[in-house]
């Protein structure tokens, strides 16, 4: 039996490729909100970043998600994004 190939996403925190299962995802929908998908099935636009607060502040610092949604992002979305990679 053949080997099954393990999907690998780039952090847009850090920069590394990882096993896309060992990061979360974050979706921007149609209308342009911005939420973190644990589970990986919510349609929009995604983004991956590892489960790690460093990579985050990284990606705000450089505004890589912003960049990757073409979307400016309020703050309070980075808080709310924080506190559920902290959980």
């Amino acid at each position: 039996m053949a080997e099954r190939k393990i999907p690998l996403r780039k952090c847009i925190g850090c920069g590394e490729m990882k096993d896309k299962r060992e990061l979360v995802r974050i979706v921007r929908n149609k209308e342009g909100e911005i939420s973190v998908d644990l589970v990986g099935k919510k349609p929009g636009r995604g983004a991956y970043i590892c489960k790690d607060v460093a990579c985050l502040e990284k990606a705000q610092k450089a505004k890589r998600l912003e960049r990757a949604f073409s979307s400016k992002i309020e703050p309070e979305i980075y808080d709310t994004m924080r506190r559920e990679l902290v959980e």
